[in-house]
Parts: C-alpha cells; sequence; structure tokens
C-alpha cells in the first residue's frame, strides 16, 4: 500500500469538523470512513480496518480512548491512533499516550496540516 491509499478513520460527533476533515484529507489522497459514536467506529474498525484512526475523547456513548481498550482486547489490527481534544491538559495528554495514541491533537485542528502529519507517523509506524 502507498501513503496515498491510506484508510483514515474520523471518529467524531461534530458533522462540521468531520466533514471538513473529509474533504480535505480526501483532497490528500486518503480514503476516508468516518463515525459519530465508540460503537459505529467500533463496527467500522471490524468491517474495513483503517490505519489511522483520528479519535475524539468525547464522544456521545463515552469516552473515545474505550475503543482503543476493545479493539485491543478482541485483537483487532493496530492503527495509528491520534486523540482529538478541546482540553489542553497534562493529565489528558499522558492518558492518551499511555492508551497507545502516537499524538494528541487540540481542536480545533489545523486540517490542512494534518495530512504531511498522517503521512509522517504512517512511515514511523511502517505501514506506507
Amino acid at each position: 500500500m502507498t501513503r496515498d491509499e491510506a484508510h483514515v478513520l474520523i471518529v467524531e460527533d461534530n458533522a462540521l469538523v468531520t466533514s471538513a476533515m473529509r474533504i480535505l484529507l480526501e483532497d490528500a489522497k486518503f480514503r476516508v470512513s468516518t463515525a459519530g459514536t465508540i460503537g459505529e467506529a467500533y463496527a467500522a474498525c471490524q468491517a474495513d480496518p483503517p490505519d489511522v484512526i483520528l479519535l475524539d475523547l468525547r464522544l456521545p456513548d463515552g469516552d473515545g480512548l474505550a475503543l482503543l481498550k476493545r479493539l485491543r482486547a478482541d485483537g483487532a489490527p493496530s492503527s495509528v491512533v491520534v486523540a482529538l481534544t478541546g482540553r489542553d491538559e497534562p493529565e489528558i495528554r499522558a492518558r492518551c499516550l499511555g492508551a497507545g495514541c502516537v499524538e494528541v491533537l487540540l481542536k480545533p485542528v489545523d486540517v490542512r496540516a494534518l495530512a504531511p502529519r498522517l503521512r509522517s507517523w504512517l512511515e514511523r509506524a511502517g505501514a506506507s
């Protein structure tokens, strides 16, 4: 797989944020799926495992990091996970990194700068 074919799952309950991310990532030649809840994200990961998960921490059905715990418990293929949060607190960053996220991005995310960073994380993870 080339970097430009990487599959990104956006797990975000704000439709405007999801739409903006989707458009810009698709323009950058990523294949994009979306989910608005942990349940939808889990089903999406089972149906078509993503290379990257952009994971909002506050979702309608719970803490986004619960998705990672559930996927790992099921032995799902590992993905590069980037946490998205509106709270810039050291405890949150530490919790996300401890759960296996490669980075924690503060919202609003600079979506234009996101595609090159995704490629970099994929290269480091050996997914390119």
